[in-house]
This record gives structure tokens, C-alpha cells and sequence, in this order.
């Protein structure tokens, strides 16, 4: 076992924006002054989160859905190691993490199409309630995700908190990608700007 590289840049960008876009919008989400920092940044974490879906079927081996989404039997599997305190190290996603990321970028969708909706004034009072509470489920499965992230990085001795900087993870060479999709990352970057830029003019 040792550093190899595990997660492209479409990846570790995609998934810092998501980051910083979530916590922005979260912040001043009961702000008025600050209504159109919230819709951006919503605006933000719905881009990523559309490329990322595609990125799940085209990415390198690690982003692709086909590695990471498992069945109820290997999620329970898995669980039932880390409260053993013995879980099995995955190069990429563990089987519950996996869930967590589908979890998250179809929550972060929903919630992005039903505030558009409401900055349009579209749906009412109903509407409303509705994405307040995907935000609040989605801010539970973000504390779920950090905890998990934090448990397995102690049990297995390494930091993925840094994995997701550097893109690295312990692993079989042979494991490693061969790239880091730099190219894609840009074209990320592109998308999210196209989309800020329509939705500000």
C-alpha cells in the first residue's frame, strides 16, 4: 500500500465548490440584503452538482457511480464494521459514503430547482416549507458525511480530509489512475461561470 492518485480534479473541485456554495447559502439564507449572494451560490452548488451527475457515468474510475453505489446488503456490511471499529478499507467511496454523495447531489438539485422556483415566485408558501426542509435534510447528511469522514479517517490512519486536496489515497499502484483530468476541471470551472453569469444578467 501506498499514495496513490484516487480522486481527478472534476472531482476534488467539484466537490470544495459544492462545499463553500452550501455553506454561503446556508448563511444567508434568512438575510434579505443578502438574497441575491443566496440564489448565486445555490445557483453554484446546482451547477456542480449537474456536472458531477454527468461526471458519475463519464469520470475517471473513482468518480463513476459503477464504483461506488452498492446495495443495502454492503452499505449494512460496512456499517456494521465501523462500529466494530474494523472497517474495510475502499480505495475509493465506501459503500455508505457512496450513498451519501447520491444522497447529496440530489438534494442539492431539488433544493436548487425549488429555490429558483420561489426567487421566480413560483409555488408560495408551500413551496417554501418544501426547501427549507430539503436544506435541512441535506445539512443532516452533510454532519452524517463529515462524521463518517472523520471515523474513517482515525480507523484507517489516514487523512481524507487531505485526500480530497491532494487526491491521493493509500492503495495498489496498479489502482491509480492515470490522470487527473485537468482539462475537465476547466470545463467545470467554465459551466459554473456560464451559469452564474445567466443567472446574474
Amino acid at each position: 500500500m501506498k499514495k496513490i492518485l484516487v480522486w481527478d480534479w472534476p472531482v476534488r473541485l467539484g466537490h470544495w465548490l459544492m462545499v463553500g456554495g452550501f455553506i454561503v447559502a446556508w448563511l444567508t439564507s434568512d438575510s434579505e440584503t443578502w438574497r441575491l449572494v443566496h440564489v448565486l451560490s445555490g445557483a453554484l452548488v446546482v451547477a456542480v452538482a449537474a456536472f458531477r451527475l454527468l461526471w458519475g457515468f463519464i469520470g475517471s474510475r473513482y468518480a463513476r457511480f459503477v464504483d461506488f453505489v452498492r446495495g443495502p446488503r454492503a452499505v449494512a456490511g460496512y456499517l456494521g464494521s465501523l462500529l466494530a471499529l474494523q472497517p474495510a478499507h475502499h480505495t475509493g467511496h465506501n459503500p455508505a459514503g457512496g450513498w451519501a454523495i447520491v444522497a447529496l447531489l440530489g438534494l442539492a438539485i431539488l433544493c436548487g430547482l425549488s429555490g429558483w422556483a420561489i426567487y421566480n415566485e413560483v409555488g408560495g408558501h408551500l413551496l417554501e416549507e418544501l426547501h427549507e426542509g430539503l436544506a435541512a435534510t441535506m445539512l443532516t447528511v452533510v454532519i452524517v458525511h463529515v462524521a463518517g469522514v472523520v471515523s474513517g479517517s482515525l480507523l484507517h490512519d489516514e487523512n481524507l480530509v487531505r485526500a480530497m486536496f491532494s487526491g491521493q489515497k493509500s492503495g495498489v499502484p496498479d489502482d491509480a489512475i492515470p490522470s487527473a483530468r485537468p482539462l475537465a476541471a476547466v470545463v467545470l470551472l467554465a459551466w459554473v461561470g456560464a451559469a452564474g453569469w445567466w443567472l446574474a444578467s
